[in-house]
């Protein structure tokens, strides 16, 4: 049998599991993880990705539900999906995309009480029998280096509204 070493696990594992929603979290002044925020979206890395660059875009506002949106936010948010699709066009050069919507548990929501988009860039190839035979998934870069690679494209954006 072969090991697969994740060190970087441990720290999820072992460490407190946070309190509150992630994304008004993700709001303090301080977050690693957080790319952009805007007046009424921002956007977020994906602490577990399913790959790299897998990121998250949800409204400023703490809603679980499309129609709780205005008018103007469901405008920005779908700006700032485009503006991150473009980014890590730029950036990562993926081949092609998933984007969408997980609205409610039983339709694969991990944060149901958040309304968010998921951004997941794909490149030929970048499924393999790991995840298939094994539930794993390898991730090829660390978290923070993708930070790193993204966030000085997003610190250019302005908030649209």
């Amino acid at each position: 049998m072969e090991t697969m070493w994740a060190p970087w696990r441990i720290e999820y594992i072992k460490g407190e599991k946070e309190e509150g929603c992630v994304f008004c979290n993700a709001l303090s002044l301080h977050d690693d993880l957080t790319l952009y925020k805007g007046t009424t979206t921002m956007v977020v890395m994906n602490k577990y990705p399913y790959i790299n660059g897998h990121l998250l875009v949800a409204p400023v506002r703490h809603l679980s539900r499309l129609d709780q949106l205005t008018r103007d936010e469901m405008r920005d948010m779908l700006v700032t999906v485009e503006h991150a699709v473009r980014i890590e066009k730029e950036v990562m050069k993926p081949d092609g995309f998933n984007v969408g919507l997980n609205l409610g548990k039983v339709a694969g929501a991990g944060v149901e009480e958040h309304l968010h988009f998921h951004i997941v860039p794909r490149w030929f190839g970048d499924t393999n029998a790991l995840t298939v035979f094994a539930d794993i998934r390898v991730i090829p870069e660390h978290l923070t280096a993708t930070y790193h690679s993204l966030k000085p494209l997003f610190s250019l954006l302005k908030p649209s509204l």
